[in-house]
């Protein structure tokens, strides 16, 4: 099997795809052998992941994923005691462990929605489940006793999505650069009163946090979820929206080149509108750019076969540079995610023990989403995917090019080289 052929069985595209991709990076860069260098790099990782479980490559399947769940459930053992057993239900242990978070990034700033423009919105708009679950009288009221934060926060946990899309972020579309400043991201668990707010999130997410892009807040709703993978996965989480949001505050700051469109543009970031057709023909290397998991509503969307890059799987990166140096932020226990630094983008073909070929992501990610959704024996491979798409993309151009090209199309759904 060739390279290409090996590549695009992995991404379940098809090798003309790849093919066409290949002739037209090779032809701008001069870079050859591109493929062959990242299958090879994958086997050596491969290896030595499984020498370090002291598994062998000839196993079936099934032992090496399980392998991974395994490792997964004892490395966020390690992190759950490292970190004092917290309890998800206390606000004061959801906060001690953001704190954690917060020692591996850097304090930033970034352009963000004023908050009296955020109460006008509310005024114009009033989230009125919100309002009545808490027995407010008014919007007036609601604004007067609550954190406008929170506010927003419960708004995506609990006011119906269309409610949301087709009337209260139309708002959006008249703001300019002016009703944004500059000021530091914000990280923080929600009072215990939203707990009740967030259950239908909760059931659908699987996860207790979640992001405001406009307002540079991070939130996590204090309460336990039961499952195993759960410290990881919001540790990990924390570490993805804050790269996510600092992204997102760039590109804010960048829409201001344009005033007129300025409104537009952040618009459709917040609602993460995702090119929905081709673009027109062209001779030039395409890559679409899609900023959501689309192959989690339908692993057959034809965008997903497109070269294509993704926004989500470029935050995961950093996320996960972030969580291999988390050791430094403890000082009498040792936790260690090295195992899955470099991950990101891995995984293989491995023949079962009934002798049917199955493809297994080394990605954190989907170790993690293993983990959680263990009982319903649920596989999740498409964090690998998207990430080994932006390999190809990395290992022809580069990463800075890569959060370059990102920031400058964003919107436009594409870019072409």
């Amino acid at each position: 099997m060739t390279s290409i052929e090996k590549i695009a069985k992995i991404l379940r595209s098809d090798k003309e795809t790849i093919g066409n991709l290949i002739k037209k990076a090779e032809a701008l860069t001069g870079k050859i052998g591109v493929l062959d260098k990242i299958l090879d790099e994958n086997e050596t990782l491969i290896r030595n992941r499984l020498q370090l479980k002291e598994l062998g490559a000839s196993i079936p399947a099934e032992e090496i994923y399980r392998g991974l769940i395994e490792k997964i459930r004892e490395d966020d053992l390690q992190l759950f005691k490292a970190l004092g057993k917290p309890s998800f239900m206390l606000k004061e242990d959801v906060d001690m462990v953001l704190m954690k978070v917060k020692e591996l990034i850097s304090p930033t700033e970034g352009f963000f929605l004023k908050k009296e423009k955020a109460v006008e919105f509310l005024k114009k708009e009033p989230p009125q489940k919100i309002i009545n679950y808490l027995g407010y009288k008014s919007v007036e009221e609601l604004i007067e006793r609550e954190d406008i934060f929170e506010i927003y926060a419960a708004i995506r946990l609990f006011e119906d999505s269309k409610w949301f899309n087709d009337i209260f972020s139309k708002q959006y579309l008249a703001l300019v650069p002016a009703d944004f400043e500059k000021r530091k991201i914000e990280m923080r668990s929600l009072e215990q009163k939203w707990v009740g707010v967030a259950q239908t999130f909760l059931k659908k997410k699987y996860q207790n946090i979640s992001h405001l892009k406009e307002l540079g807040f991070i939130f996590v709703v204090p309460i336990e979820l039961g499952m195993l993978g759960e410290v990881t996965r919001m540790f990990s989480l924390a570490l993805h929206y804050f790269y996510e949001v600092k992204f997102n505050a760039e590109l804010f700051e960048n829409f201001t080149k344009e005033p007129q469109s300025f409104g537009k543009n952040l618009a459709s970031v917040i609602k993460v509108e995702v090119i929905n057709k081709r673009p027109p023909e062209t001779d030039k290397l395409r890559w679409l750019i899609i900023p959501r998991y689309l192959a989690r509503y339908d692993e057959n969307d034809w965008r997903l076969v497109e070269p294509h890059i993704s926004p989500e799987a470029f935050y995961w990166i950093k996320a996960e540079e972030a969580l291999t140096g988390i050791n430094k932020i403890f000082k009498n226990v040792y936790v260690n995610f090295l195992f899955w630094q470099d991950l990101d983008w891995v995984g293989d073909y491995f023949k079962t023990s009934g002798g049917i070929e199955a493809l297994i992501s080394f990605n954190l990610v989907d170790a993690i989403m293993a983990l959680i959704r263990e009982k319903e024996l649920e596989k999740y491979l498409y964090h690998h995917q998207e990430s080994l798409w932006n390999k190809i993309f990395i290992e022809y151009f580069g990463r800075e090019k890569l959060e370059e090209v990102l920031r400058e199309n964003f919107v436009k759904g594409y870019v072409e080289m």
